[in-house]
């Protein structure tokens, strides 16, 4: 029997490009209270560049046609998100393969009938077979579909990008969960822990969460007692702090691949879509967050009736703060804006919810010139009023707090009317705040570095001050 070609190979099939891959899954050891680690690995086909030289295959829009011209198929993870040659827009099927355009609803939606891609009429349907579709169909059924042949390959290479960035760190350490070193897999750690404590592999992390996510299903938890389960997925069970960067990305992937195949509507689905948005936010693939952001917000609507519902409120909340970062600014302070007055007028001023909306506003008005002269009086008051709201309901070692005091000296120092003593004053502050969310959050986490880079932007400007002749 003839051996299947090594990853990377590209063969030829029914008249179009596959590349084979290495997929990689956990087991879990059917012994109660024992789990292992012990990856398997399996090749497997996914749609390929159709190699240089050979006649291409015509290219639709959607997430089932062949990789555009010029796609990099051994791009490292996180760059563009098509490792493997697989096109973005196949990360989550919310579009039409064929045009592009988004589903209000899915009642009208018409769909492939053998691996389920959707399209938004039979005009695009048939367009899409003859395009490219016809030989990658049975390929994309055998794999589970489209949505779960991407999650698989992107865990793959998230994983093997989070135990390249944490391999440093993690030299002759151990599994806390398995006991296993890093000869294998590799070894990561991106939460809150000390000295020795909280590495593992990115598996046993996820065989970890989905075992706490089964067991909670199985038992109909709901409400607190769900979320406590379903929190292994982004917090560790050690420091009990959120994972973050590469490691948050990785797991993010991970828990996608786990439950991409359950119907639409289905809510655990539904929070897997919410981590793996975070998860690429803050691993900075920001046009990606986007795309999964406002497909997480398109599949609420559609499970509500287009009824309004809090979770809503917090997704356009993610949409203003991906705006801002993508230098979107008069989209995101529109937004901005809006959530505030929502917040306010349903929750009161002492809700959490609340409390994250004036974070969110004042940075936009602190960052952004195009805000008006008056952006920094603006975001003073906002603090001055929330600040002491924060202390009392959340305490002075919230993070919201910690974030709500930085926020404040920004404002100090940043406006061009204060003095020079309030910006020394604010330099005095920020330190106090360094000092505090170091002791909270750890070194690495990136709102400690954020706040940091605000000291050293406070210390740049106050020396500019004091010494303008310099």
């Amino acid at each position: 029997m003839r051996a299947a070609p090594g990853p990377g190979r590209t063969r030829k099939l029914n008249d179009g490009y596959f590349t084979y891959i290495d997929r990689r899954t956990s087991r879990v050891n059917p012994e109660p209270g024992r789990s292992s680690c012990r990856l398997t690995y399996k090749m497997v086909l996914v749609p390929a560049i159709v190699p240089s030289g050979e006649p291409s295959v015509p290219s639709g829009t959607g997430p089932c046609c062949w990789p555009k011209e010029g796609c990099d198929a051994a791009a490292a993870p996180g760059d563009t998100l098509t490792a493997s040659g697989l096109p973005k827009e196949a990360m989550i099927l919310n579009k039409c393969a064929q045009c592009g355009a988004p589903f209000e609803t899915l009642e009208k939606v018409f769909r492939c009938g053998v691996c389920k891609v959707r399209y938004c009429g039979r005009d695009c349907q048939k367009q899409h077979w003859k395009g490219g579709h016809r030989a990658a169909c049975q390929e994309i059924k055998r794999q589970g579909g489209m949505e779960q042949v991407y999650a698989d390959t992107m865990y793959l290479a998230a994983g093997e990008g989070a135990v390249k960035t944490c391999a440093e760190d993690t030299k002759g350490q151990t599994c806390y969960i398995c006991l296993g070193d890093g000869s294998e897999e590799g070894l990561v750690r991106g939460c809150s822990c000390r000295g020795t404590s909280g590495f593992a592999h990115v598996s046993c992390l996820a065989t970890q969460a989905d075992v706490a996510v089964q067991e909670a299903e199985d038992n109909h938890l709901r409400g607190d007692a769900f979320d406590k389960k379903w929190a292994r997925w982004g917090r560790c069970r050690l420091c009990e702090q959120r994972y973050h960067g590469v490691v948050l990305c990785a797991l993010s992937w991970a828990c996608w691949k786990t439950y991409v195949g359950r119907p639409e509507a289905d809510s655990t689905r539904c929070m897997a879509i919410g981590l793996l948005g975070n998860g690429l936010w803050e691993s900075e693939h920001l046009e990606d967050a986007l795309e999964v952001k406002e497909a997480e917000l398109a599949i609420e609507r559609r499970r509500h009736g287009g009824t309004f519902t809090s979770h809503m409120l917090t997704m356009q909340a993610n949409l203003a703060n991906l705006y801002k970062l993508l230098g979107r600014y008069a989209e995101c302070l529109k937004k901005q804006r809006q959530v505030f007055d929502i917040c306010l007028r349903f929750y009161g001023r002492e809700h959490v919810d609340t409390l994250s909306s004036v974070i969110n506003l004042v940075a936009i008005l602190n960052d952004w010139a195009g805000a008006g002269p008056g952006r920094f009086d603006e975001a003073k008051s906002l603090l001055s009023q929330s600040l002491p709201v924060a202390r009392r309901v959340l305490g002075e070692s919230h993070q919201i707090t910690i974030v709500m005091r930085s926020s404040f000296e920004n404002a100090r120092y940043l406006d061009p009317s204060t003095t020079l003593n309030d910006h020394r004053e604010a330099v005095v502050a920020l330190e106090e705040v360094v000092r505090d969310v170091r002791r909270v959050l750890g070194a690495t986490h990136p709102d400690v570095q954020q706040i940091e880079r605000s000291l050293q932007n406070a210390r740049r400007i106050l020396r500019a001050r004091e010494n303008p002749d310099a």
